[in-house]
């Protein structure tokens, strides 16, 4: 089984209110082979929500409200739904502070890139759940 970014699957959970619908993923969960999952919903952050990044370990919204414990929360409680589920990959939406793999933005909320993990995406990776994002499908 696989776990994916509901955002990518159609879902409008994204801080927009908006899906990033990506023709795989939609077809590994028609198929019945992957589940959903939006670790900020679960965290308890409404839709559409004000955007957030990374910075210096916490995760801090455009305004300045930190909303790191939401993040750990929904992460925790995405990465229960990984494993009660047997997942043993994800595909996860890129850039994200939640699901980004490899690649982050940076906090200036600039558009700028750095070398990091969404929150979900570091504790999928520690429990060594392989994880992708929808741009190397």
């Amino acid at each position: 089984m696989i776990i994916v970014s509901a955002c990518l699957a159609g879902i409008k959970c994204n801080w927009e209110g908006k899906s990033k619908p990506c023709q795989k993923v939609l077809e590994l969960v028609r198929d019945g082979k992957a589940v959903t999952v939006c670790p900020e919903q679960l965290g308890g952050l409404g839709t559409p929500r004000i955007p957030a990044e990374q910075i210096d370990g916490k995760v801090i919204t455009k305004e300045g409200r930190d909303v790191t414990s939401e993040f750990n929360k929904g992460a925790l409680l995405a990465l229960n739904v990984a494993l009660n589920n047997r997942c043993d990959k994800s595909i996860l939406k890129s850039k994200s502070p939640s699901c980004g793999c490899d690649l982050v933005y940076d906090g200036s909320f600039s558009g700028k890139l750095i070398e990091g993990d969404g929150v979900f995406t570091k504790l999928l990776k520690e429990k060594g759940i392989e994880v992708i994002s929808e741009k190397e499908l």
